[in-house]
Formats: C-alpha cells, sequence, structure tokens
C-alpha cells in the first residue's frame, strides 16, 4: 500500500455523557465492530478497534468496498450484521463472523452478510484529511460512495429535536444511541474528542452465581444476574463485575452461605457448570473457563444496562445497589423496558 495514511491507524473516541449536547452534528450510534478501511487499488485492509486486521472474516464487505469506494481512499465506520429475524441489528450474528475456518467464513458471509456504516474520512487520493475540520470531511465523504447494498454512509443532522427523536427511535432497530461531533473538530486517533449519549435502564436481577476473579481464589470475578421467565423458568441475562478488590474479597465471604451444588441450581442441568447461554459463548472464546460456583437463588441486585440483545443484556452490566426489599420471584422480564422497533432499512436510508 502507498496511502497518505497507513496502517495502523487508532480510531478517533468518544467520551460518554448523560444528555446529547447542543451545537454539535448527531449521527446514530451503530454498535458493531469499528472498522478503519484502506483501499489502495485491489488492496482492502480493515482494522479494528484495537488495529488488528479483519478483512479475512468479511469477504462481502471487502467486495464492497471495491465496489463502491474510490480506489485510494481511507475511511472510518462500522461493521454491523442485519438480523435475518427481526428489522434491527444482530449483534450475536456479528460475533460469530469472527472463526478461524476458512469455509465457515464463506458461509456466515452468504448466511448473515455484514454492511459498513461510514461516518469519516481520513485521506482520499495523495490528501491527509485529517487537519481538515470534520464538517468538510463530511462533506467530502458523502461524494465517495457508489451504489451499491453493502457501503453506505451514517445519517447525519444538526438539529437537536432530531437527535433527541433519533435517540429515542433508532434503539428499535438496535442501534447503541446517538454521537455528537464538533464540526470544526479535526481527527485525533485515540482521543477522546467525540461525545456518545447511550441509554441506560436499571433491572432488578436474582444473582444466581459468581465467577471467581483471574488473579486467584480468593476473590470474586463477577457475579451471574438471572430474570424468571413468564414460564418461570430463570434465565442467564448477564453479568455484573465492576468492583474494587477489597469489595471482591468480602463478596466472597458474604456469598458463602448461599453458595450450593449444580443439582439443586436452576442452570445445573449443563454438566459443565454452564446456561446453555453461556456454552454458545464460549465455541468463540475457547481459552475463557465459563464454570460458576452456583448459589441459590435468594440475593437481589439493581444494575444499570444499556439495552437488550435478544433476551440478554448487550454489555456487561453496572453495579447501582443491593435490594434486600426485593423477592427474587419478582426479578422477571416483565419489569425491562421494551423500545419501540424500528426498520434499520428506515435508519441507513436517514427516515
Amino acid at each position: 500500500m502507498d496511502l497518505p495514511v497507513m496502517p495502523p491507524i487508532d480510531p478517533m473516541l468518544a467520551k460518554v455523557s448523560p444528555s446529547i449536547p447542543p451545537g454539535l452534528l448527531y449521527e446514530p450510534k451503530w454498535d458493531g465492530f469499528r472498522s478503519i478501511v484502506f483501499r489502495d487499488g485491489d488492496a482492502v485492509e480493515i482494522g479494528s478497534r484495537n488495529t488488528k486486521p479483519m478483512q479475512r472474516y468479511f469477504p462481502e464487505v471487502v467486495a464492497g468496498i471495491l465496489a463502491q469506494l474510490p480506489e485510494r481512499v481511507v475511511v472510518d465506520g462500522e461493521i454491523v450484521v442485519p438480523s435475518t429475524r427481526h428489522t434491527g441489528l444482530d449483534f450475536e450474528a456479528l460475533l460469530q463472523r469472527v472463526h478461524p475456518a476458512e469455509s465457515r467464513v464463506r458461509l456466515l458471509a452468504a448466511e448473515t452478510p455484514a454492511r459498513l456504516v461510514l461516518f469519516d474520512v481520513l485521506a482520499v487520493g495523495d490528501d491527509d484529511l485529517r487537519e481538515r475540520p470534520f464538517a468538510e470531511r463530511r462533506a467530502v465523504l458523502e461524494t465517495l460512495v457508489g451504489p451499491g447494498e453493502v457501503v453506505s454512509v451514517t445519517p447525519q443532522t444538526d438539529d437537536l429535536t432530531q437527535a433527541q427523536r433519533w435517540f429515542e427511535q433508532f434503539e428499535g432497530a438496535g442501534l447503541d444511541g446517538v454521537v455528537a461531533k464538533d464540526a470544526a473538530g479535526t481527527y485525533q486517533p485515540a482521543k477522546r474528542t467525540m461525545t456518545k449519549i447511550k441509554h441506560e435502564r436499571t433491572a432488578d436481577c436474582v444473582v444466581a452465581g459468581y465467577r471467581l476473579h483471574t488473579s486467584g481464589t480468593d476473590a470474586v470475578g463477577s457475579l451471574l444476574l438471572g430474570l424468571y421467565r413468564p414460564d418461570g423458568v430463570l434465565a442467564s441475562v448477564g453479568v455484573v463485575g465492576a468492583f474494587s478488590m477489597a469489595r471482591r474479597r468480602e463478596l466472597l465471604t458474604e456469598l458463602a452461605p448461599l453458595v450450593t451444588t449444580l443439582e439443586d441450581h436452576p442452570w445445573g442441568a449443563m454438566a459443565t457448570g454452564r446456561t446453555p447461554r453461556e456454552a454458545e459463548h464460549s465455541r468463540w472464546a475457547r481459552d475463557r473457563d465459563l464454570s460458576f460456583v452456583p448459589l441459590r437463588p435468594e440475593r437481589v441486585v439493581e444494575v444499570a444496562y444499556d439495552h437488550l440483545e435478544g433476551d440478554r443484556f448487550r454489555h456487561t452490566a453496572q453495579f447501582r445497589r443491593w435490594r434486600p426489599d426485593r423477592d427474587p420471584s419478582s426479578c422477571t422480564y416483565a419489569q425491562l423496558e421494551e423500545p419501540v422497533t424500528y426498520d434499520l432499512a428506515d435508519v441507513l436510508a436517514g427516515r
């Protein structure tokens, strides 16, 4: 490759804000794999958030880049996978795309094809655009993408009311919130110069077990969370794990009276000590020990979460407080806010 901006490049990052700040440019926050794309003729490299190449996992995206972008260009965006089951994104399907077997990669490229949504440009031809204002880079970006289904440019608005509407509506299409950007800002790799506004809600969950900390056996690593389904089955919904080391050691002592056997635990049907959902995840994280210490489901914790992916929290939940006043049986999916369904096609079209 011979481009004015060469890999690897760290992507520009965002800091979190509890509300949408005024006077900026706004875009939907996509929930996928952050990707900086380098194209020089027939050579394409897709750099991940940690600058590792990803192009081998997404041959259909590489084909779209070759078909829709200029011959020499560096762009910033997100790889996403539209769901085959509903009208939004499917992050689980995206995770499965990272597979070591080439035959599996080709199969998944056909079964769950990915798309590339662009929101910035770093270079075109021999021109390094990183020092230009973002508004100018955005104007250039809109001229670069040719017709096709794989590569598109994210919607953008300078209307705060419209941004608030996107924040409320686009979650139903599987998006993660809103990103706010300074129109005069330059591209600053690895710097948190953008602002992201994400959904956060709370839920009361049953503490169904814990995993030990990676440092050893004298501290809790994470708590496993459960919610009761309408049929009375306790389902695995996610984990919470942001505790100080001192608190992790205290938890090991506090939870000791609740330790039980797998045979007496709601998730004990799995001989490996994993819930069905966790066993599924282990295919993509073979080095991780997903066994857990089962607890009698008697304690309730309030956690903050952003949104659901299927029947689980999309990201690790955040501890808020213990709820000794709550009966574990009352911790059901009915308490969770359901986002309004929104069609991903309308988001991509800017509608």
